[in-house]
């Protein structure tokens, strides 16, 4: 997510010979070759809206590499602080229909899995936001989130003498569901990952969701809203399948952050359960573009911590047990992978996972 269309998109969009028409886009037809994929929106801000009263808590740090700064600003308090942030979380499912010869199919997160769950108190009941023994690199960091795990780890030179820093996410509270019937310029039923789903535009799917926010005063910046698709992908001109993305919106002082994901049912297929969550909701945490909106620029391109694992065995996801139901949870990258001392991370990973064990700098396009 470094950049408008991923690093995936762009060489699979180098070996398309035919052009992307608007018979990607008609109902229940196929799309072009499925190829895994996450983004980050740029930020689309105002300058005429006055500052929110509860803007996102959030920090500012650095490291030289290269003999260059970079400068970050990431979600919570410093680690140096030894203080710990809680950030409230909002929860809202959104339905898919999309209306076609055969009729109407609806894809809904609310729909019962075989484990008598539906995705979204999967999703709740998730190690994204319960507790779980995390390790990395052989070292225990506590009983706590899957992303306060990653990011006491990112920083445990610091955090292992200021035990007490964390940065959780609140428990989720489940907002009224957002129905959306996708117009058929905008979305299809396809076959993508062997598999049925809906598809949706990205862009037309993305103003629906800053409507939403706009509608729902109870979203404030200090807050993460979370929208979950279920058993669907989005589309970027033309292309599937995007599984996740975040930006932010609203006042230039303080803009809204929000997340965006797929949770797939069939194990094993791109975005399975909340592995698309997991990566989204650390890049949000570390690249918030709540003060940087073009990104945390790094020297490999923006600090999106999940993007160099996407492209391993099992899209980059390990999988966990909690409360009788397996999570997998993509790994995420350690700051030492983009540049900054090696010392930074717990016994000097480059990743959450130490995946792959010999992971360079930059060296799987940052």
């Amino acid at each position: 997510m470094k950049q408008r269309l991923s690093v995936l998109s762009l060489l699979a969009a180098l070996t398309v010979i035919a052009c992307v028409t608007g018979a990607a886009f008609a109902q229940e037809a196929d799309t072009m070759p499925a190829h895994p994929m996450f983004e980050r929106l740029k930020p689309v801000l105002r300058y005429d809206v006055a500052k929110p009263a509860t803007p996102l808590t959030t920090w500012n740090g650095s490291f030289v590499y290269n003999k260059k700064t970079y400068n970050y600003n990431m979600v919570g308090a410093a680690p140096s602080t030894g203080k710990s942030t809680t950030t409230p979380v909002f929860i809202i499912p959104v339905v898919l229909k999309f209306t076609g010869k055969k009729g109407t199919t609806t894809f809904s997160p609310l729909t019962k899995l075989k484990n008598g769950q539906t995705a979204v108190s999967s999703t709740t009941s998730s190690p994204i936001y319960n507790n779980l023994d995390f390790k990395s690199g052989g070292v225990d960091l506590g009983t706590t989130q899957y992303e306060d795990a990653f990011q006491r780890g990112n920083f445990w030179s610091t955090v292992k003498t200021k035990t007490g820093y964390h940065q959780l996410l609140g428990k989720p509270t489940t907002l009224p569901t957002l129905t959306l019937t996708v117009p058929s310029a905008d979305g299809a039923v396809a076959t993508e990952f062997g598999i049925t789903v809906g598809t949706a535009d990205i862009d037309w799917y993305d103003s629906q969701l800053q409507s939403y926010i706009t509608k729902h005063t109870q979203i404030v910046p200090n807050s993460l809203p979370v929208f979950i698709i279920y058993n669907s992908y989005l589309t970027e001109f033309g292309e599937c399948c995007v599984g996740g993305y975040h930006s932010a919106f609203g006042s230039s002082s303080a803009p809204q952050a929000y997340a965006a994901f797929s949770y797939i049912s069939t194990p094993g297929i791109f975005a399975q359960d909340v592995s698309a969550l997991s990566h989204e909701s650390g890049e949000w945490m570390d690249d918030p573009l709540v003060v940087n909106t073009n990104g945390n620029v790094v020297a490999c391109g923006i600090l999106e911590v999940g993007d160099p694992e996407e492209g391993f065995a099992n899209y980059g996801a390990f999988p966990y047990t909690l409360g009788g139901s397996t999570y997998n949870l993509q790994d995420l990258t350690y700051l030492p992978y983009f540049g900054a001392p090696a010392s930074t991370s717990v016994n000097n990973e480059m990743t959450f996972q130490s995946n792959p064990f010999n992971l360079k700098v930059c060296s799987n396009g940052g």
